[in-house]
């Protein structure tokens, strides 16, 4: 079983308290119908060595103590048990001298991002569809008061709940992970900044997804939406096959400007298009925490501007609005 009851604390006091409704017996039922490798992935963090530390740096590389304040062989533990969570997607971490090398450089993605964002000091933020929750350390580097995540993987939320038992204390209660999917929350109105990075093109139906977000912010509040886009005007979209880029679930692909006609008609304000942005082999790759395939291998291999399936290599745009 998991323990939520300080995440559930945290929400009580916060104002969207009026998400415990819903949440509360959500958690329960996971609880009671975990994922076939779910309590295996909880003993590999259960068996992780507690080692007190004062030192987080949530820079480019999140970082959670120093060498100095742990052994050669907590360190060893460390890889050896968070090998088992792999494949570790979004990062990079590094853990008392243990680097984390994840298949996603995140950094660059926050480093295009975060010129364009509301100063988060002590704002409430939630990040839709969080991953491991790297971009959550990230904003609260950026002075938000609380960060909340939500993402239906089980492997994601163990790798968060592994990377926060680590963190100081002071961050640790600023952290939140939740594993729902946005369709099973509230109208709550409440947040100042919702994040939303990677998610649209997996939805079936991306119109419902904005709207989804935009009944999560407070009014005015900033949608921060990056997602794989093509190239074109208005009224281009793509829908493609069965794979795109080796990926079964990708759906509605519009283009930046199209992606911007979308918010407009679900009465979204101050839209605007702030990066546009190929994807590079450097940014998303294999590596020793993720040893599957991963971007190199969704390209043509005679002509990398194009996937496998013959479509153009995948280009992604940040966009920013207000509720």
């Amino acid at each position: 079983m998991i323990d939520f009851s300080n995440d559930l604390k945290a929400l009580i006091s916060s104002p969207h308290k009026q998400w415990l409704d819903t949440l509360a017996p959500q958690l329960t039922a996971f609880n009671n119908n975990p994922h076939g490798n779910l309590k295996r992935w909880q003993r590999v963090v259960e068996q992780l060595p507690r080692l007190n530390t004062e030192k987080g740096h949530l820079s480019d590389t999140v970082t959670v103590g120093s060498p100095e304040e742990a052994s050669d062989s907590d360190r060893a533990r460390i890889t050896g048990l968070l090998q088992q969570l792999q494949p570790w997607r979004k990062g990079p971490f590094d853990l008392f001298g243990v680097f984390i090398d994840t298949e996603w450089r995140s950094d660059w993605k926050w480093q295009r991002v975060q010129p364009h964002i509301d100063d988060l000091s002590g704002k409430q933020v939630l990040d839709v569809g969080c991953g491991s929750g790297y971009h959550l350390w990230r904003m609260l580097e950026a002075g938000a008061e609380q960060v909340w995540g939500i993402d239906p993987g089980e492997l994601f939320l163990m790798q968060f709940q592994a990377i926060r038992n680590m963190m100081p204390a002071k961050y640790q209660k600023k952290a939140h992970f939740f594993p729902v999917g946005i369709e099973h929350m509230p109208e709550l109105k409440s947040f100042d900044t919702v994040f939303s990075m990677g998610v649209l093109y997996h939805r079936r139906s991306p119109l419902a997804f904005l709207q989804e977000l935009k009944s999560l912010l407070k009014p005015g509040g900033q949608l921060v939406l990056e997602t794989i886009v093509v190239e074109g005007d208005e009224t281009t979209v793509m829908l493609p096959g069965e794979r795109y880029a080796q990926m079964r679930n990708v759906w509605f692909l519009p283009s930046a400007k199209a992606l911007a006609v979308w918010l407009e008609r679900l009465g979204f304000k101050d839209i605007s298009v702030v990066d546009h942005n190929t994807t590079s082999l450097e940014e998303q790759r294999r590596t020793e925490w993720m040893t599957g395939e991963s971007l190199a291998d969704f390209l043509d291999a005679e002509n990398p501007d194009l996937t496998v399936e013959g479509y153009k290599a995948p280009i992604r745009a940040v966009l920013t609005a207000r509720a």
